[in-house]
């Protein structure tokens, strides 16, 4: 026997080893649950504290779910929590003695003195939780992504949606005190005034910038149009004006267009070398010359480019968060909102309540990297129908109400000339000519405008509207026979300097927003 004895002494241990290695155990924390519940029963503050951190769900032990169901049922009817109350609430709902009875009950109180800490206690019960419902989310992945049935992006939909399920559901944003809030406040100020009055990002656009302030973080804005008004233009003329002069680093998501079509019609705008020569590549020694320098400033700047089609929020989401961590991102663009799809759960459903999810979604997204977001959104044929003006309104809006009541900023882009309409209905009546018009319809946190631009069709491009930019003012001038200080320099004449006109440029095609 005194043989044996080493021999199995051996044996267990071997036994031992092997199962601690192939064995696992869920994350837990029943030991400061056990401290989380004692400290709620003898300190009212306790339950103030975390009531709101925690639910029945993330208690590992069972015994522990039921004692805490009861202290909620309490505080909801505010009866207040203590040994005897919470163990009158067990017999009332007959699970005192699942729970341990009365004894179980006394032992928990006994374990803590005072509230103190609780918090901190609780938040590890809550992330133990998450560890244990990522790997739940996980096991069901692997079994279904065993399935050979399973469709492999239905399965990733269903996935982002879970994983989204359990961030949205367990991490919460408590409210802050207004000490704290004021301080952050006038530490925003300090950084606005040293910014000279800009307290967004810039657009680039002056008369705007100086309406918004800048595009602020956290704000949803939409920019909506009729197709061939330029939306893809305007959008990329800002992220251009972003990266490029401010080196503010952009993420634009391209639904409709690839990322190499986009990339070329920047190169158009930074160069001025029309759209159709970059396309053929018919170009002169000077113009090679042109595009091989000017282009040096935009292969610098902190532009990403995504062209996935058809994606998901969920999608969206990830890719956004990815950015923002890897390369710090300020500004994120879409184009444009009816080309995306909810994802998840949401998938196959009524499209207008997918629009909303995806508005919903999108300032969520906005508000929780504090980045301004701009989604491009296509408007209804009403504009179209319209008798008079075809200025769009907020009615115009199409597939769901919920875009303008989630977005901070809805504005429109109208092109007078591109319904043959020669001149604005203003009282100088000055000519539409080579200009756009940006609306501002809905503003959160300002005033409404509306903004004239210069559109540039030949490079895709809108840029400020200057004094001597209106053909108009520029030919009074010359009939007035005024001074022209710029005599000497050969002013191109008006159809030369502002050759975008319809009668010049080709026919717009209805799929694209500028004649490309």
């Amino acid at each position: 026997m005194e043989n044996t004895k080493p021999f199995v002494a051996r044996k267990i241990d071997k036994s031992t080893i092997i199962n601690l290695e192939r064995g696992k155990i869920p994350p837990q924390a029943v030991d400061l649950e056990e401290v989380v519940l004692g400290a709620m029963m003898i300190d009212k503050k306790g339950v103030d504290e975390v009531i709101d951190i925690l639910h029945p769900d993330v208690f590992y032990k069972d015994a522990h779910r039921f004692i805490y169901e009861a202290i909620f049922v309490l505080f909801e009817e505010s009866q207040p929590v203590d040994l005897l109350t919470v163990s009158s609430q067990l017999k009332k709902v007959g699970k005192l003695e699942v729970s341990g009875g009365d004894f179980y009950l006394i032992k928990l109180t006994q374990k803590v003195a005072s509230s103190a800490h609780i918090e901190f206690h609780a938040r590890i019960i809550l992330q133990k939780y998450i560890q244990r419902s990522l790997i739940k989310i996980s096991g069901e992945i692997i079994e279904e992504a065993y399935d050979e049935a399973t469709d492999v992006f239905d399965l990733l939909d269903a996935a982002e949606a879970k994983l989204y399920d359990v961030t949205q559901g367990n991490l919460k944003r408590s409210a802050e005190t207004a000490q704290d809030l004021v301080i952050q406040a006038k530490k925003r100020i300090e950084e606005i005034a040293g910014k000279e009055g800009m307290s967004g990002i810039a657009s680039g656009f002056d008369k705007l910038d100086k309406l918004t302030s800048g595009w602020q973080p956290s704000d949803l804005i939409i920019v909506a149009a009729r197709p061939g008004m330029g939306k893809t233009a305007l959008t990329l003329s800002m992220a251009r004006n972003m990266a490029v002069n401010t080196n503010t680093p952009v993420a634009f998501f391209s639904l409709e267009m690839s990322s190499v079509q986009l990339i070329t019609r920047l190169i158009s705008s930074e160069t001025g070398l029309s759209s159709e020569k970059l396309r053929t590549g018919k170009l002169e020694k000077h113009e090679w010359e042109q595009l091989n320098v000017k282009v040096k400033a935009l292969e610098k700047a902190p532009l990403f480019i995504d062209d996935t089609p058809s994606l998901s929020i969920f999608d969206l989401r990830a890719k956004a968060r990815r950015l923002a961590s890897q390369h710090g991102i300020k500004m994120i663009m879409i184009d444009y909102l009816q080309l995306m799809t909810a994802g998840g759960s949401q998938k196959g459903g009524n499209r207008e309540q997918e629009i909303s999810t995806i508005s919903r979604n999108l300032k969520a997204l906005a508000k929780e990297l504090s980045v301004p977001v701009i989604a491009l959104s296509q408007l209804s044929r009403a504009v179209e129908t319209r008798g008079g003006s075809k200025r769009p309104i907020l009615s115009d809006l199409r597939e769901s109400g919920a875009i303008e009541q989630d977005a901070d900023i809805v504005s429109f882009i109208y092109r007078p000339e591109y319904y043959k309409i020669e001149e604005w209905d203003d009282e100088e009546r000055t000519p539409t000519q080579g200009q756009a018009e940006f609306i501002v319809a809905k503003h959160r946190n300002g005033g409404l405008e509306n903004i004239r631009l210069k559109f540039i069709g030949n490079q895709g491009k809108f840029d400020n509207l200057d004094d001597f930019d209106s053909p108009f003012e520029f030919q009074s001038k010359m009939n007035a026979n005024e001074e022209n200080p710029f005599a000497t320099k050969n002013l191109p004449s008006a159809d030369d300097a502002f050759g975008s006109s319809m009668n010049n440029s080709p026919d717009l095609d209805e799929d694209n927003d500028v004649p490309f």
